[in-house]
């Protein structure tokens, strides 16, 4: 089984709010879906495996007849059932290892921003098995460098206060992800027999919010957590002190203010052979 995370209901409640919804993603997901399954619409399922408080699994409803999203943590699922989702969405807790369809059920095979806690191995031989011929397996993730965006010429500062924060939560990243998730995601890539493959290494996704609400987001990390674990009056200093710094660079009165958030989306695609040799 893979690692533990988002346990915990105030990390559950902080990630539901602020983490970014990956529509363009799913758009890209549902096109390479579309061109290989040629049965009427909608299809039948789709399983979002590790699918935390839902924002992914809602994204998929209007394309099939029954989305299930799956995990592991009960917090995430309680905020995943309480939110407002359409009638063809439900949630099961399990492994992403041992998810309980039967074999050949699932049109399409999903993990967004999750995969990189799987036993990668084991889940990737899992969703093999539940994949009908010619399903699609999508799993997609970022790189943790978001980059910021503000009216002016104060781009490149915002940004090296960026990689300020990013390199003080570095330590405190998982040894089970290393020190790079995109890493992982290729080698799951290159490890998938499939012939009918594709890798998108950077697709940038941009969001406008509120400078705090990007705080808020970059605190929902795996790393940021475990310094708040060990350190909390360290971890507030740190926020404290990155937000002050881009509330200057920015030349606004309070971080309040609006930034773009650009998110560094990479992706793999594969289908399933119809056929086998």
């Amino acid at each position: 089984m893979g690692e533990r995370r988002y346990e915990e209901k105030p990390h559950a409640v902080s990630y539901q709010k602020y983490r970014v919804s990956p529509q363009e993603v799913v758009e890209k997901v549902m096109a390479f879906l579309e061109k290989r399954i040629k049965t009427a619409k909608p299809f039948n399922l789709a399983l979002d495996v590790g699918c935390g408080s839902g924002q992914g699994t809602v994204l998929l409803a209007p394309h099939f007849t029954h989305v299930v999203g799956t995990d592991i943590s009960a917090a995430m699922l309680e905020f995943a059932l309480a939110s407002d989702h359409p009638p063809n969405i439900s949630y099961r807790q399990c492994p992403a290892e041992q998810l309980p369809f039967d074999d050949g059920a699932a049109d399409l095979v999903t993990a967004m921003t999750a995969a990189h806690w799987f036993d990668r191995p084991r889940f990737l031989q899992e969703a093999q098995r539940l994949l009908r011929p010619g399903g699609c397996l999508a799993l997609l993730s970022y790189t943790m460098d978001f980059q910021l965006e503000h009216r002016g010429d104060c781009n490149a500062q915002l940004n090296a206060i960026c990689q300020e924060f990013y390199a003080a939560l570095l330590p405190y990243r998982s040894t089970h992800i290393g020190s790079s998730s995109l890493l992982l995601y290729k080698q799951m890539y290159d490890s998938i027999p499939y012939e009918d493959k594709e890798w998108q290494e950077c697709f940038q996704v941009r969001r406008k919010m509120p400078l705090s609400s990007y705080m808020r987001m970059v605190e929902t990390f795996t790393s940021y957590q475990a310094l708040l674990k060990k350190d909390p009056l360290e971890s507030q200093k740190l926020s404290q002190d990155i937000t002050n710094k881009l509330v200057s660079a920015m030349g606004v009165a309070s971080p309040e203010a609006e930034v773009t958030v650009v998110v560094n989306y990479f992706y793999l695609l594969a289908c399933k052979p119809t056929t086998t040799k």
